[in-house]
């Protein structure tokens, strides 16, 4: 009778998942794509993120622990980077410019940190300057609690607003009954800091006791993307759901996202996590994907390098190897198309200063989308 019981349940639960799917939820190929990739930076292992100073070289991050700089066509490795936690999605993982590096040369790096006594790691934000291929001036920023030795769900990506403010995530490292909903503790969530670190005055939990005072957000799973969109302003997040529900959520102050109360998404093994899919005082994303894509770094397209793509989303799939296109109308997603199919886990991609786009990809390197005439 119990498993007869259950068996309805999943069944239910199910065709609410089916019934909740998007339309737009079905992806579109071309042919004949309007751009060549070419491999500009090749025989990188897991070129998490990167960035461009204003010279045209390039900062970049492998998971293992090695910053590179690359500069008039070869790989330097900078010395003094941060010790990293190297374990399943931990390692070195963002990198970002301050928005006003050429007045003051701060770069901003995230990564898996062992500092903190106990055994395993978590996710730390540093700054630093570059000076004759060395990291100097390191401060540290912000180090989430406690260490634990799993290797999941570091986040962690890294953005600044129009107002100079630094944003940053943390994934809830595996712990999802724990940490997501409860802002005494790290994990799961988007912090916001000043530029030095320092906690803004107007942050949501700044007298709320026993809360982490960087905290902007909660309720999340696992925000590997995190991008300004140009036009509003907005911070912009995409995250790892479990088996289906991955989503893009615009990230307001003070706002609970609801992992893992309400979700699209169900266990791997194929049970539910709830029967709930939207909640009051919880966000329902702007989109979700089911089935997951493994969604990694995006960037909203403003070249006119790319006349047609102008406002569209671009997102790496790490589970389906290829570049998603999203054509966005009211912040929906009206229109899918797949890029660069089969090329691998793409982890990265950014808009360049020159107006291009950069594509990283697992096991290859970085690809320089050059349009057709």
């Amino acid at each position: 009778m119990k498993n007869s019981i259950l068996i309805i349940f999943i069944s239910l639960l199910s065709l609410n998942f089916s019934c909740a799917q998007q339309p737009e939820n079905e992806i579109n190929t071309t042919d004949n794509p309007p751009f060549t990739a070419e491999l500009i930076i090749d025989e990188l292992q897991t070129p998490w993120g990167f960035t461009f100073l204003p010279d045209g070289s390039m900062l970049i991050t492998e998971k293992a622990g090695q910053l590179i700089h690359f500069k008039e066509g070869k790989k330097n490795i900078v010395s003094n980077s941060p010790k990293v936690y190297n374990r399943g999605q931990g390692g070195l993982l963002d990198v970002v410019l301050d928005p006003n590096y050429s007045m003051n040369g701060w770069i901003y790096i995230s990564y898996a940190s062992e500092e903190g006594g106990d055994k395993g790691g978590n996710t730390a934000i540093i700054r630093a300057k570059l000076s004759d291929n060395s990291l100097i001036d390191t401060q540290l920023l912000y180090k989430a609690t406690p260490n634990t030795t799993g290797g999941n769900h570091f986040g962690s990506r890294i953005v600044f607003d129009n107002d100079g403010y630094l944003y940053f995530s943390i994934g809830e490292r595996g712990e999802r009954d724990v940490n997501p909903q409860d802002i005494t503790r790290d994990g799961g969530k988007i912090y916001r800091l000043n530029a030095d670190g320092s906690i803004p005055t107007d942050n949501p939990f700044v007298t709320t006791e026993g809360a982490k005072t960087a905290i902007y957000s909660y309720g999340h799973r696992n925000p590997q993307g995190l991008v300004k969109n140009p036009t509003t302003g907005e911070i912009w997040d995409n995250e790892h759901g479990p088996q289906g529900g991955d989503e893009i959520n615009i990230i307001e102050k003070g706002k609970n996202y609801g992992w893992p109360v309400i979700t699209y998404g169900i266990n791997y093994s194929g049970t539910p996590i709830t029967d709930k899919t939207e909640m009051e005082g919880m966000e329902q994303p702007l989109h979700y994907w089911v089935p997951s894509i493994a969604p990694s770094g995006m960037a909203f397209v403003t070249s006119d390098k790319y006349p047609d793509w102008q406002g569209n989303l671009l997102i790496g799939s790490l589970k389906f190897q290829y570049l998603e296109r999203l054509e966005l109308k009211d912040n929906k997603v009206v229109y899918r198309e797949k890029l660069m199919p089969d090329i691998g886990r793409v982890r990265d991609v950014r808009q360049a200063p020159d107006g291009f786009i950069y594509v990283a990809v697992e096991g290859k390197g970085i690809y320089k989308l050059i349009p057709k005439n």
